[in-house]
């Protein structure tokens, strides 16, 4: 059985690709959050504990938004493979 989604109407659709471009941008936010304070840091602009916890928040909210976008379809014999 193919475990294929259907989208049955446009609204859906532009709502699917919405949530994506949402997931994107909240990924590239993220990810600025984690090497943006690192950089200040190296620079000396800002202290170490402040990069710790805005780096922290950074990469907890990329493992949160990026698989949202970055998720592909499996192969129909996908689940006949033993990893």
């Amino acid at each position: 059985m193919n475990p294929v989604q259907f989208i049955s109407s446009p609204q859906e659709h532009n709502r699917a690709v919405a949530m994506k471009n949402f997931a994107k941008m909240m990924s590239l936010i993220t990810l600025c959050m984690i090497v943006v304070p690192c950089s200040l840091f190296f620079a000396g602009a800002i202290e170490l504990p402040l990069v710790k916890s805005i780096a922290l928040f950074g990469t907890i909210g990329w493992f949160i938004f990026t698989p949202i976008w970055m998720s592909r379809q499996l192969p129909v014999d996908a689940a006949e493979v033993e990893i």
